[in-house]
């Protein structure tokens, strides 16, 4: 499985991708708030410190305005891919962004239906919300369950890219069921190092070694 870092903390970004463990990054209008920064700077110098696919989303509601504002971005540099909303508007935008050899993330994508439109309109990668379903009390694993059997069974090149990830576990069952990638919050993907068994046993290690009275430096 892919890992992308949802993200325009430029620190966070560099510090995840010096451990290997950044092959994409996925921005969005409010992580670029939450940056503080000028969308085109912020984009830029992610995109120079990471590989993989760097997602910028566009803000315009009508297709005509969406790749225009996808030419511009995808001006940023190589590795830019176009997030565009899965409206029939957006639909309209990806076909012709992707007919243009650009990558396309289509974001926003709630039912396994928009999921194969998606996938029709020659989509890059598929961003279904697994978080914002479970807010709702339906399960957004279900959802990349039904898009991973859809997509397999007409074989699909679009890449399954599961997003709005509140929690670990989140991670583990997305990569069971066969999400490609999986794009979190830097949090989410350090707190997937923790488990309360290693602490416990790295207290008792660190216990024993005391009483040896030995060192090693």
């Amino acid at each position: 499985m892919k890992f992308f870092v949802d993200s325009a903390d430029v620190e966070a970004i560099a510090e995840l991708n010096d451990l290997g463990m950044v092959d994409g990054v996925t921005t969005n209008p409010s992580l670029i708030l939450k940056s503080g920064r000028e969308i085109i700077e912020v984009t830029k110098e992610i995109c120079s410190i990471v590989k993989g696919p760097v997602s910028a989303e566009v803000v315009a509601l009508k297709a005509e305005q969406m790749i225009e504002e996808g030419r511009k971005l995808a001006e940023i540099a190589d590795n830019i891919a176009i997030k565009v909303p899965l409206t029939w508007d957006g639909l309209k935008a990806c076909k012709v962004l992707t007919g243009e050899g650009r990558m396309v993330n289509v974001t926003l994508c709630f039912s396994a239906n928009q999921a194969l439109l998606a996938a029709k309109a020659g989509a890059t990668f598929i961003s279904p919300f697994i978080g914002r379903l479970d807010d709702i009390n339906l399960d957004g694993l279900d959802l990349i369950a039904d898009i991973r059997t859809i997509y397999d069974n007409y074989g699909f090149e679009t890449e399954i890219l599961a997003a709005s990830v509140r929690a670990v576990n989140h991670v583990s069952e997305a990569a069971l069921i066969g999400a490609d990638i999986v794009t979190a919050p830097p949090a989410v993907i350090r707190k997937m190092a923790e488990h309360p068994l290693t602490e416990k046993g790295l207290q008792g290690f660190l216990r024993d070694w005391e009483k040896t009275g030995q060192k090693i430096l």
